[in-house]
């Protein structure tokens, strides 16, 4: 599976974005598929992402501001992210593999596909 992320800019703090993960030519139908973000000097950390079978987690630190959703062919995903703030600022990166479990979806090892990443930059 190729995975396309796009979206990324510079905003304002209190700004909104929508990223996409675009599969190329497929359906993620019974992939888990995540949004992960890495800034500057720290790892990679999980976002948002769905379960093979449908469901949903994100990161405390993005509840109430992000929300993952997807089309209903299901070859993208998006994450509208709203109330930007200044620690959003990283690189996204999309993810997805058909093998994951849901407990590990967390897990930015489990997922075998991975976009190129897109750049989030939130001024203060």
């Amino acid at each position: 599976v190729q995975l396309q992320a796009s979206g990324g800019g510079l905003v304002q703090t209190g700004g909104s974005l929508r990223l996409s993960c675009a599969a190329s030519g497929r359906s993620l139908n019974g992939y888990a598929t995540a949004w992960f973000r890495q800034a500057a000097g720290k790892e990679r950390e999980f976002v948002a992402g769905f379960t093979r079978s449908g469901g949903s987690a994100s990161a405390d630190s993005v509840k109430g501001r992000f929300t993952i959703s997807r089309d209903t062919a299901k070859t993208t995903v998006y994450l509208q992210m709203n109330d930007l703030k200044p620690e959003d600022t990283a690189v996204y990166y999309c993810a997805a593999d058909r093998q994951i479990i849901t407990s590990s979806i967390r897990t930015q090892s489990a997922y075998d596909y991975w976009g190129q990443g897109t750049l989030v930059t939130v001024s203060s």
